[in-house]
């Protein structure tokens, strides 16, 4: 896979998910929600970027946290760069363009949607650059929509402090970067083989580090050394 290709995937997925969150923040209340089908919603939440909403406490966890994923998706950059260069196996390369894509997706949240938008509330819609921002710059807040509550039900009585409970599957709301991500792990992990298998012979011509005979064998019939 060509670095080119490589780069035109990246930015395929980089419009529709800053398309979708765009759409979703400056048209939906905080914590409203769209049912598409029972088992499908689209549902306005806002997190710091890490997942089911973690937090780094402190009052430059949120710096720390943004500093760390520009650094890791450096490194991600670099990787896709050396898988590209050197025609390693399209199965690796597409996987570290679905991550790198997903991982900058999130990073654009974080960097800048706290001076691109106002506060959004279960009561005030969000505006695009509006006079008072939420934040500053590396404050903003990840916008995730995408909600597939695909069975419902509660824990069996029997499990401690469970027991009783509500419980869904899959109970995670996330964005279209968190589904590349997750696509991009998923392909390393499930065709781990073709991923990192070793770059097939081109042009039917193979390399070996062995000299199968001697490079100075006499031909008599051409009455030559050949090489």
């Amino acid at each position: 896979m060509k670095l080119f290709n490589a780069i035109m995937l990246i930015l395929f997925i980089l419009i529709i998910d800053q398309f979708s969150k765009f759409f979703v923040k400056t048209n939906f209340l905080y914590g409203e929600e769209f049912q598409v089908f029972s088992w499908f919603k689209v549902n306005f939440i806002e997190n710091e970027g890490m997942a089911w909403g973690t937090v780094i406490p402190g009052k430059y966890g949120k710096l720390i946290l943004v500093i760390f994923r520009i650094i890791a998706v450096c490194g991600i950059g670099y990787w896709l760069w050396d898988v590209t260069s050197r025609n390693k196996s399209a199965f690796l390369a597409v996987a570290v363009s679905l991550i790198f894509a997903g991982a900058f997706g999130n990073i654009i949240d974080s960097v800048y949607y706290a001076i691109m938008f106002d506060n959004s509330t279960p009561t005030h819609l969000a505006t695009f650059f509006p006079p008072d921002h939420y934040g500053t710059w590396f404050q903003g807040r990840v916008v995730d929509m995408f909600y597939f509550p695909i069975w419902e039900g509660f824990f069996p009585e029997w499990i401690p402090k469970l027991g009783g409970q509500p419980f869904t599957f899959f109970n995670a709301i996330f964005n279209v970067a968190d589904f590349s991500i997750s696509v991009g792990v998923g392909i390393l992990i499930f065709f781990n083989k073709r991923a990192f298998a070793p770059p097939k012979a081109r042009d039917g011509v193979t390399f070996s580090s062995k000299v199968d005979h001697d490079p100075f064998e006499y031909d008599p019939n051409e009455r030559l050394y050949k090489l």
